[in-house]
């Protein structure tokens, strides 16, 4: 039955192939194939939603007579383009390379009869570190004359000196102004463009490898945190950590100041909330089809809840950038004004017009209406009919008193429109806050303990005693109201990792902002009493499971990768002691200066061997030990050695590794080669090549050397400016008469491009560039690193 099914089916889509009118779209054997069929790929999306063109002319988004070009550009593709990381000290090497050799030979170039058009750099982007071009993906890859130029992307990409990102995407951290000593949090971080902005910014000095500041990047999908930690990865910072938390009820987290147990506020935070995506329309065709304003209408009220929590954290004075690629005022305008309404004074939209100089923008909107699925507009929230209420809420709407709408400057958010300067459609607004929310002054609310036996509340900690005998803990951190229903709740289990149970119904409490009900108690605040700063308030809270059967410097539970309901259980953070006999072989074979943070070395699991050592910071390492137990911590950190199965017969059991090395040179006093340009060239195109092959300089350096791991440190020659100007610093390995380096595949295609010298494809071989993993990763088996320590 299943073949003549399919017989049937397949004759079905010839017949309909031979109906006048069908869709064609190309010819397959000189004959006309139809875009329907399952063998003729898929039908054209047509780029017309008549709701949508009659919704923003009615709130007259775009500007008299520019509905036509903003309609054409949304029909257009969106330019590709890519931005250069700019802490890296080559990034003008980068720069220079892009400018001077690849957009010059695409400048006569044609392709498929059309003249190929130059790259450019966006305006408002600062010292022409971000450019875009309207080749599109599809003629990178299949055009012989641009396959150099795509393996350049590619590879850049790998190694994290260039990001291929949407140019408005480019636009919030550039507002946040972060600077090197900030604490920040991206509340929806995936899939890390943003994230990976901000890390840059917190090493802007590259001779500084521990940053006071951090970024703390959360997102809500599992699978979502682990791309966010490949993107970050590639910058190779010890001061990130990637969480996994639903934004509107992230943790408060907490940090030792000097003994004393403080509520952690952050200095800046990047809001950029999940949205409808309507101003993603020339990359996401979907939307064409799907674009309804109830999409708008259902996120409204998660986005005010992210931008609520958002604020709640915010350090006062600190900063906070609220982002859509929406062009929806419901997403954008509605929120801000429902947050600083709410806030009393607390927060305040901020100028900053003059930031992004050569940016286009509009100012925000003041006034606007709500429409529903099917079209039917209302002007104020009186006007909803009762039927209407779960599905429109009163703060969906501007503000009704004008001079409250007046002293709120909405005109100041900024909302870019996609064919002034031929992007995506964006809204930013960025806030400052200049006192506490008012609800951290107000008394506490009352406790509604329904059904329940007794209710025993002592902070940081509410005991609920059921009338079946079980009891429920709950942690009243900074909880606004503990309002339970009359149903049987299973014991809440706060160990990290471990899937929340169902919870029954729960009762809205009076201070939730859309009035939904919640389905987990603890995402409902409990704010101190009047009087009672936050800080003071997380002072007295203390972590429920640390009752004195935590073993020092261990965050989280033991290792275990059973697959539970949000994603798999990581694995524990474990710093290592002071006393650790790992630590002094370590320090005497590389003579680590004094200075050298051990503390804040870290691995993974608590029993057996440590194969590998993390580095975080200093403050990173303070949010570790005092929050295991609050926050699912994804990863954190940057590899800075490896061990090697045969390494304790070189006097140490652990290598370096490339990843964290730029961290890690500055404490190393000993073991590094300094190589010349051509001995960089050798060390990276062959896989071992003897001592005799490096230049006289190096090979004194080397020959008296004992066998392990090395550091191969290049130093530019200001007197020769035709040469590479920026330094170099590679892991290697000292073999028995040959050296060879442990650097990815393609960041030594990285290497060699910047010193002018280009590896094809084809020519990798015959060139003896590694080309697998295994032979470039700092990750190699530990068996082949045996062999290699013999080579020659």
């Amino acid at each position: 039955m299943g073949r003549r099914s399919r017989v049937r089916r397949l004759q079905q889509q010839q017949q309909q192939q031979q109906r006048p009118g069908s869709a064609e779209d190309g010819a397959e054997d000189g004959g006309k194939r139809s875009g329907a069929g399952w063998e003729g790929g898929y039908p054209e999306i047509v780029k017309e939603n008549k709701l949508f063109e009659h919704y923003y002319q009615e709130l007259k988004i775009v500007p008299e007579g520019e509905w036509d070009q903003f309609m054409d550009a949304l029909r257009e593709p969106l330019p590709a383009t890519l931005r250069i990381t700019g802490y890296k000290s080559h990034a003008k090497e980068i720069l220079h390379c892009l400018k001077n050799k690849y957009f010059k030979e695409l400048e006569d170039l044609e392709v498929d009869g059309q003249k190929v058009e130059v790259p450019q750099p966006l305006s408002w982007y600062p010292e022409e570190l971000a450019w875009h071009t309207n080749l599109s993906r599809k003629i990178l890859r299949k055009s012989p004359q641009l396959e150099k130029f795509h393996q350049f992307l590619v590879s850049e990409t790998e190694s994290g000196n260039i990001s291929r990102q949407e140019a408005v995407s480019m636009i919030p951290p550039l507002l946040l102004n972060a600077h090197p000593h900030h604490k920040i949090l991206d509340m929806c971080a995936a899939p890390g463009s943003k994230t990976t902005q901000l890390i840059e910014m917190l090493h802007a000095d590259m001779s500084v490898p521990f940053p006071e500041g951090f970024v703390i990047a959360n997102d809500v999908d599992n699978k979502r945190c682990y791309l966010l930690v490949h993107q970050a990865k590639r910058l190779g910072s010890p001061c990130i950590m990637v969480v996994n938390h639903d934004a509107s009820c992230i943790p408060r987290l907490q940090v030792d100041v000097n003994g004393k147990k403080e509520a952690l506020f952050y200095d800046r935070i990047l809001c950029d909330v999940p949205c409808s995506g309507d101003g993603t329309m020339r990359k996401n065709i979907d939307v064409w089809k799907k674009w309804s304003t109830l999409n708008s209408l259902q996120l409204h009220g998660l986005q005010l809840r992210i931008a609520t929590r958002g604020a709640e954290q915010l350090v006062e004075g600190g900063r906070m950038v609220y982002s859509t690629c929406s062009l929806n005022p419901i997403e954008d305008e509605a929120v801000i004004a429902s947050l600083l309404e709410k806030s009393e004074g607390a927060l305040e939209l901020a100028d900053v017009s003059s930031e992004l100089p050569g940016l286009k923008w509009m100012p925000g909107l003041t006034q606007w209406k709500v429409m529903t699925k099917d079209g039917q507009w209302f002007a104020t929230w009186d006007d909803v009919p009762h039927s209407r209420h779960t599905q429109i809420r009163p703060t969906m709407f501007p503000p009704k008193d004008p001079e409250k709408s007046q002293a709120m400057h909405l005109e100041r958010c900024l909302r870019i429109l996609p064919h002034h300067q031929n992007t995506g459609g964006f809204f930013v607004a960025v806030l400052v806050k200049k006192s506490s929310m008012p609800w951290n002054k107000r008394p506490p609310k009352c406790i509604n303990v329904g059904s329940f036996v007794s209710v025993s509340v002592s902070l940081p900690s509410v005991t609920v005693e059921h009338g079946l005998g079980s009891q429920c803990v709950l942690e009243n951190e900074d909880k606004e109201c503990l309002a339970f229903g009359e149903t049987e709740r299973k014991p809440f289990s706060g160990l990290q990792g471990e899937s929340a149970e169902p919870r029954g119904p729960v009762q809205p409490g009076p201070a939730d902002p859309m009035g939904k009900s919640v389905s987990h108690p603890l995402e409902l605040e409990s704010k101190p009493a009047a009087g009672i700063s936050d800080t003071e308030a997380t002072e007295r809270a203390e972590n429920l499971e640390n009752n004195g059967n935590k073993k020092d410097g261990v965050c989280g539970p033991p290792p275990s990768k059973k697959m539970k309901l949000f994603g798999f259980k990581e694995d524990p953070f474990v710093f290592i002691p002071e006393d650790d006999p790992l630590f002094p072989p370590i320090q005497k074979f590389y003579a680590l200066g004094p200075s050298f943070p051990k503390m804040n070395l870290l691995t993974r699991t608590v029993e057996g061997k440590r194969r590998q050592l993390y580095m975080v910071s200093k403050e990173l390492r303070n949010v570790l030990l005092n929050n295991s137990e609050r926050v699912k911590v994804i990863n954190t950190g940057v590899k800075v050695w490896c061990r090697n199965n045969s390494g304790e017969e070189f006097d140490c059991a652990f290598r370096l590794a490339q990843e964290g090395i730029y961290t890690l040179y500055p404490f190393i006093n000993s073991r590094i080669i300094i190589v010349s340009m051509e001995d960089v060239k050798i060390l990276l195109t062959q896989e071992n090549p003897f001592f005799r092959k490096l230049s006289s300089e190096a090979y004194s350096q080397v020959k008296d050397m004992a066998k392990g791991s090395v550091v191969l440190k290049y130093e530019p020659d200001p007197a020769k400016p035709d040469t590479l100007q920026c330094p170099i610093v590679l892991c290697g390995w000292r073999g028995k008469a040959s050296i060879r380096t442990f650097v990815p595949k393609n960041e030594r295609l990285h290497y060699l491009r910047m010193m002018g010298l280009e590896v094809s494809a084809e020519k990798k071989k015959e060139r003896g560039v590694p080309t697998s993993a295994s032979a470039a990763s700092p990750g190699a088996p530990e068996d082949q690193l045996a062999a290699e320590q013999g080579a020659g």
